[in-house]
């Protein structure tokens, strides 16, 4: 937000008393909500980036567990959501946060299994 905008909607708010519309302080008025199109063509994005990685590796299963959740969140119509799990995956595979050492692996459980003691 522009300081000349913050001048007129800081008093603006207080004038209203947040009773009209809440007043958050550094909204910014010029930014849009996202849309399906972004959140779907981020999630797109960040699929193809989790692609590069083996398949087994692991920053590209957690990468693809995000993408999931990002999919959940725009079929409930929520695209900043959608959009902030996009770009956690994405992170995920750039930085490549979760990697197995040569020599280990990874034993993905069942639901009726129990890890062993």
């Amino acid at each position: 937000m522009r300081p000349l905008q913050r001048l007129i909607f800081v008093p603006a708010c207080l004038l209203l008393g947040g009773t009209v519309t809440p007043c958050k302080a550094g909204t910014d008025l010029s930014r849009a909500e996202p849309t399906k199109e972004e959140c779907f063509s981020a999630v797109e994005r960040a699929r193809a980036l989790a692609a590069t990685l083996p398949a087994d590796h692991l920053s590209r299963i957690f990468a693809e567990s995000h993408l999931h959740q990002a999919m959940i969140e725009a079929n409930n119509g929520e695209f900043d959501d959608c959009l902030e799990w996009a770009e956690r995956a994405t992170v995920e595979v750039k930085e490549l946060r979760h990697s197995l050492q040569p020599g280990e692996t990874l034993k993905i459980l069942r639901p009726d299994e129990e890890p062993g003691r």
